[in-house]
């Protein structure tokens, strides 16, 4: 999963992208507060240190975002201005409630990190401790610059089954029974010589497993990585995992490898299996 190739048409609309981009998320006026451009010419961004610098008027900064959001850089939700790659969700259904598989949002970042570990907890999961730490450390949920591609959709319950359309309530009352209940996370690589490849990890709360959700998932995150450009797909579990090597065998991955005694779980020496997909 080669990482994006981003043009803009000017440094100035390329600072206001990289600065919600790196941040997360950011208002109008943070963002207007940080990139400032030279007050002799305020089409150039300042020189630091040689000259004094200058917010852009308020017309000038809305329009240069505005087209960063109509070009499909950035989006704008409740008052702040994020990175969301466009992508649509769909609503599924079990025998006891309805869920959404939607890609992630900033506002999602603590309740994707919490979950991951969660999942990571029960000491079947390694690597996703290694992602959770990265969604925190970072400040942003999703990545899109010249040197990482990041990629995360989750799975939201929406309401039990037989309840009134969401499109009949408001915006609070859609929001108020709402639930993250698992995720799919993709990685891209910055190396040439593993552009065409992508490390995937998928979880799902334990109490919303046996559903379907997990699959679902799985190949939402694989159609994203098809739409990338991605040739291979792989992640890389402990052999005592059987619920996600069960996961990924049915949905026809292949195990490439096994490293003995690789992880430690709850004292004791397991395997890694390397597993992987192909979509060439």
């Amino acid at each position: 999963m080669a990482t994006p190739q981003l043009e803009f048409d000017s440094d100035v609309a390329s600072r206001i992208y990289r600065y919600v981009e790196r941040h997360g998320s950011a208002t109008r006026e943070e963002v207007r507060d940080e990139v400032r451009v030279s007050e002799a010419a305020e089409s150039k961004p300042a020189r630091s240190g040689t000259e004094p610098s200058a917010r852009l008027p308020v017309p000038e900064f809305n329009e240069r975002v505005d087209a960063l959001k109509a070009e499909g850089h950035l989006t704008e939700r409740e008052g702040r201005l994020a990175v969301e790659p466009d992508a649509e969700a769909d609503t599924h259904e079990t025998d006891d409630f309805a869920y959404e598989v939607r890609p992630a949002r900033e506002s999602d970042r603590e309740a994707v990190a919490a979950l991951i570990r969660e999942v990571a907890d029960e000491g079947a999961i390694v690597v996703d401790e290694g992602v959770a730490d990265a969604i925190e450390r970072d400040g942003a949920l999703i990545r899109r610059n010249d040197r990482e591609s990041r990629m995360v959709f989750v799975a939201e319950r929406v309401g039990d089954e037989g309840d009134e359309s969401d499109a009949d309530r408001d915006e609070g009352e859609r929001h108020a029974d709402r639930e993250i209940v698992g995720w799919v996370y993709l990685r891209g690589f910055e190396l040439l010589a593993r552009e065409h490849t992508a490390e995937l990890t998928v979880g799902v709360a334990p109490e919303y497993r046996e559903r379907g959700i997990g699959g679902t998932l799985l190949e939402r995150g694989m159609a994203w990585a098809d739409s990338e450009d991605c040739i291979k797909v792989y992640q890389s579990l402990p052999a005592t995992n059987d619920d996600a090597l069960e996961l990924l065998d049915d949905h026809g991955w292949t195990r490439e490898a096994t490293r003995a005694d690789h992880y430690k779980v709850g004292g004791d020496l397991v395997d890694e299996v390397q597993m992987a997909k192909r979509l060439d």
